[in-house]
């Protein structure tokens, strides 16, 4: 922040950075607006006078994230939810039944990618034939000058990849009912037939009442009669979060993977930072199959042994050492949360983390 100055809010420098993104200002232009930021001067008002436009034109152009709202027959836009490679969001209402919804519109370049075009529709397709508390609902598709649109749920809340790069992790606890409402999603998909293959934050909402939805389900795809993924699941999903399995490029891996990025994304939450972090993807990949995870954070942080263990557990290296379920998964956080001696562990007093962590195994396993 202090770069930007420190009378800057993170909306105005989100604001700037929309400018820049939408080639509206130069980043060393942005930098010096910002510069000039100080009690009563706003920066509505210095955009509007670098780009000779009306103050009520640069709110339109915030509410767009730098650009101005689309006109999309039936709706009316209130402004940009989330911009990614393909598509962008928009928060918007029903005119006929004034529904709050969330429009994805799927940019011109990736409509004109036959791949892209053809999963943006399978998405659509499977979220309608999905209905979970925990996963985001699709209504309708529509075409919309040349470009595909789905008319999605508007889930209420915080991005959760957007609040880490924030630098602000959740407490224990709360990231724990996170983990428990994507596992019981992912139990949903998985007695679909669907793998989901992209868990990580950026993927999950965290709705103002608490709820953890599911946003996402681009990469998913369908599981074989052994419950196992196609060969083309193997490069999909995001390198930070993948499996020893997937990153091998090994071919029929299946939920223990998802798993896996789930494991990935409870340490992500707790910590504010991944377990694997390199330069390079490559390297990445080569740490989430080669290296253990060691984990001084977790343990000094203060968090439970019972955390210590789910995080080992769904990230262990071999699938077979992980839950073989969300079900099961899901029942350990559950009774964890319900009551933190069910697991039959005391919170230490005077033991390390390790020493809580092995105790916890053993008492699992009689």
């Amino acid at each position: 922040m202090a770069y930007f100055g420190e009378h800057m809010s993170q909306s105005d420098v989100e604001f700037l950075g929309a400018l820049v993104r939408a080639e509206r200002l130069g980043a060393d232009r942005a930098r010096e607006l910002a510069s000039r930021l100080g009690p009563g001067v706003r920066v509505e008002a210095l955009v509007a006078a670098e780009l000779d436009l009306e103050q009520a034109e640069v709110r339109e152009l915030r509410r767009g994230g730098g650009r101005p709202l689309p006109e999309i027959p039936g709706y009316r836009l209130d402004g940009v939810l989330g911009e990614g490679g393909t598509a962008t969001v928009y928060a918007a209402r029903s005119i006929k039944t004034r529904q709050a919804v969330a429009l994805k519109v799927l940019s011109a370049g990736a409509m004109a990618n036959e791949q892209v075009r053809d999963g943006f529709v399978a998405e659509l397709k499977l979220l309608r034939s999905l209905e979970h508390p925990n996963i985001v609902r699709a209504f309708t598709a529509a075409r919309w000058q040349g470009t595909l649109i789905g008319v999605l749920e508007h889930v209420r809340g915080e991005n959760l990849g957007e609040r880490l790069a924030e630098g602000r992790p959740l407490p224990e606890d709360e990231a724990l009912r996170v983990v428990l409402g994507v596992a019981d999603a992912l139990d949903h998909l998985a007695s679909q037939g669907v793998v989901h293959r992209d868990v990580k934050p950026a993927n999950v909402m965290l709705e103002t009442d608490g709820r953890a939805v599911l946003i996402d389900l681009g990469f998913a795809g369908a599981l074989d009669a052994d419950g196992k993924g196609g060969p083309s699941e193997t490069v999909a999903g995001t390198v930070a979060y993948l499996a020893p399995e997937r990153a091998r490029g090994a071919p029929g891996s299946d939920a223990r993977s998802d798993v896996y990025a789930l494991g990935c994304t409870l340490f992500h939450l707790v910590v504010g930072k991944l377990p694997f972090s390199a330069s390079d993807d490559a390297e990445v990949l080569a740490m989430q199959i080669f290296q253990s995870l060691t984990s001084p954070e977790l343990k000094g942080r203060g968090l439970s042994p019972h955390l210590h263990y789910f995080v080992e557990k769904m990230m262990a290296k071999d699938a077979d050492d992980r839950y073989q379920s969300f079900a099961e998964l899901a029942n350990d956080v559950r009774a964890h949360l319900s009551g933190r001696s069910q697991l039959g562990v005391k919170r230490p007093a005077a033991r390390t983390s390790s020493q809580s962590v092995r105790a916890l195994r053993k008492r699992r396993k009689k």
